[in-house]
Formats: C-alpha cells, structure tokens, sequence
C-alpha cells in the first residue's frame, strides 16, 4: 500500500511540476513576446484545459489497463512537451501549440485516485487520498524552483524536468502495482465514461470540485502574474509567494482528507468552502499585502485545500468501486476546467476595468454556492450504479 502511495505522489507531483513549467515564466514571456494581459493568460491557461479534458479518457483507460501501465506511459509521454518548450519559447503560435501538448502533465490525477482508492480501506481512504493530492505541490515547485534554476540557463528547467520525468517513468514501472484482484471492466471505453456521466453524483461532485480544485489551479497559475502586475513584485518574488500560496493547498489536502474520515466529508467541503468565499471577499477590497492580502490568500488557500481533500474522499463514498476511475476522470476534468476559466476571466477583468475586485467576488460567490450545495445536498448522497 505504501510503496503505491509514496510513488504515486512523486509521480503526481513531477508531472504537475512540467504541466505548469509555463506559469512560473509567463512574465518573461510576455516581454519577450510582446503579449497582452489576455495572451498572457491565454498562454497560460491553454495546458490547464487540455490537461482538465485528458483526464477523461485516461480515467477511464487507468478502470481498464492499471496504473501500472498508464503512471510510466504518461511520464514518459510529457518529456516530449517539455523539451519541446525550449525550441518554441521565442514564437507565441509554438508555445500555444506546445502548451496544448503538455496538458497530458495534468491527467495523471486520474491515474492516482483510484490506485490508491482500490489499495486502502475506506477508514483510511480520506487520509491515504489527501496525502496522494498533496503531489499538487508539483505546483508549489514549479513556482519557486523554476525561475530560479532559469537563472542558470533559459534552458535549464526544462532539462531538469525532463530527466527527472524519464528517471521517474522507469522506476514507476517498477515499483507501481495494481491490486492482484482489481476488477477489469469489460465495457468500451465510450460505454464506460456514458455509464459514469449518467451518475448524479458525478456532476455534483464535479461542480464542487471545479470550486475547490479549480480555484487552486486557477490561483497556482494566476497568482504570479497577479502579484507581479497588481502589488509590483519581482518575477522571483512573485513566484516565492504563489509557491507559498500552493503549499499551503498541499498541506491543507490530507486536512481535508482527514477530517472526512471522521465528520461526513460533505461537511467538511462546506465549512471549507465558506472560508474560502470570506476570504475571496476581503481580497476584493485590495488590501495591502503585508499582513492583509497575505492572510487573505492563504486563508482562501487553506479553504481551497481542505475542500479538495473532501471532495475526493466523497468520491469513495457515493461511487462504485469499478466506476472509481471514469468517475475521477470526469470530476477531475470538470476541477481544471474550474481553473481554465479564472485566468481568462481575471486578465480580461484587469484589461477592461484595470482591478481584480470583480475576479475576488465572482469566486466568493461560486464558494458560497458550493458551501450551500454541500451541506444541504450532498450530506444525503448515497452510493449508486
């Protein structure tokens, strides 16, 4: 169980490191290229939508062949993006288009998911599945390394990135395992997501899930660029602070997990969101960064960790075991598309009105109706199919 769990997370957390290698840069790219705010985001959001949609189909391929198979293949297929970005950086058309590509670093949350939810009994499945998401951090550390070891060598990050996602495919190869008895579903693949997509409780989770984890998406790719254009940080310090932002979702995911083992998890989603939506609130009025904004973005990230732990361990309650895998593909595309959309919207914000405030309270509102969501609905969801 533990061998899966711990190369489960470093693979989670490598792959999400390249699936946000653009983010940490974006500021430089923007100056070299010469791109609006809305390109600006654009570039940076393009990975996150493809990344959302491809967990999918790879959910729903994980229900089939096994993380065995899916942890190294995909590994190994995001080394080709990444290298990839360091021809592309000097035109805007490449980078999209390589953008594009390195979505496939954010799908292998729909292999994890079910690897560990099939290897831990369901006392201990919140816990084992917050600690699985904490491998989000790879955004953490794309945001305080990558720039960092870019100082070195526009090059660089990208080669870093790239040798540790070989080294990693090999030895995921090796070390992953799948359950001796797991259930090989026999259905197509299109049979099997149209099966998990006529659950209620797929949507329902999905919509929750595009708050929570798509709003840590949204800020870990965001927050750089917002800090740096509304509060005038260093590239470096900017990136410093939206590292510390991530960390504080990673180290709040297994809170939220393991609260849900404890208090039903869609309790612990709603009080999570709520903290998230009064936080939004005190963001919108612009507060100074030191101490204001700062408490006010790590208590919305807080919020926004503690709620994405939950959500996942609401998954194992209210899924069939067999679905486990198409169901995660679904919700956790539905969470990244969550966080396509913010980055787009906040750009376009700050374009159009030169302020934030409208993004802040858009998302309190969203966290406001999820925390109302969850307590009064999904507190009576039952398993189903």
């Amino acid at each position: 169980m533990l061998p899966n769990l711990a190369t489960a997370t470093v693979g989670f957390a490598l792959t999400f490191w390249a699936w946000n290698l653009i983010a940490p840069m974006s500021a430089d790219y923007k100056d070299r290229l010469g791109l609006s705010s809305f390109e600006q985001s654009l570039l940076v959001a393009v990975p996150v939508l493809v990344g959302s949609l491809g967990r999918i189909p790879v959910g729903a391929l994980t229900d089939k062949y096994g993380a065995r198979v899916m942890f190294p293949l995909v590994s190994a297929l995001t080394v080709v993006p990444v290298i990839l970005l360091i021809p592309a950086r000097n035109s805007y058309g490449a980078m999209l288009a390589v953008g594009f590509l390195l979505g496939l670093g954010g799908t292998t949350f729909a292999i994890g998911i079910p690897l560990v939810n099939s290897w831990f009994q369901p006392a201990r499945r919140g816990f084992a599945l917050g600690i699985f998401g904490m491998g989000m951090g790879g955004v953490a550390l794309s945001g305080y390394f990558t720039p960092r070891i870019a100082k070195h060598g526009d090059s660089l990050p990208f080669l870093v990135v790239g040798g540790a996602l070989v080294l990693y495919a090999l030895l995921s190869a090796v070390l992953i395992t799948d359950r001796p008895d797991r259930k090989i579903p026999a259905d197509t693949l299109a049979r099997r997501l149209g099966e998990a997509g006529k659950l209620r409780v797929t949507w329902e989770l999905s919509a929750l899930y595009a708050i929570g984890f798509g709003g840590i998406v949204a800020f870990g790719v965001y927050l750089p660029t917002y800090l740096k254009t509304w509060y005038d940080l260093s590239p470096t310090d900017a990136g410093t602070r939206a590292a510390g932002f991530a960390l504080v979702t990673v180290l709040f995911r297994p809170v939220g997990g393991w609260l849900s083992d404890r208090i039903h998890p869609a309790m612990v989603a709603s009080v999570a969101l709520l903290t998230a939506a009064l936080m939004a609130i005190v963001q919108a009025f612009d507060p100074p960064l030191v101490p204001g904004g700062t408490i006010a973005l790590l208590g919305m990230a807080a919020g926004l960790g503690t709620a994405s732990g939950s959500v996942f361990a609401l998954v194992s309650q209210v899924t069939p075991q067999t679905k486990v895998g198409s169901v995660t593909g679904i919700v956790g595309a539905m969470g990244g598309l969550g966080g396509f959309v913010p980055p787009l919207v906040m750009g376009a914000i700050f374009s159009a009105k030169d302020s934030y405030s409208i993004g802040f309270m858009l998302l309190s509102d969203l966290a406001l109706a999820g925390c109302v969501y969850a307590y009064g609905r999904m507190r009576t969801a039952e398993r189903s199919g």
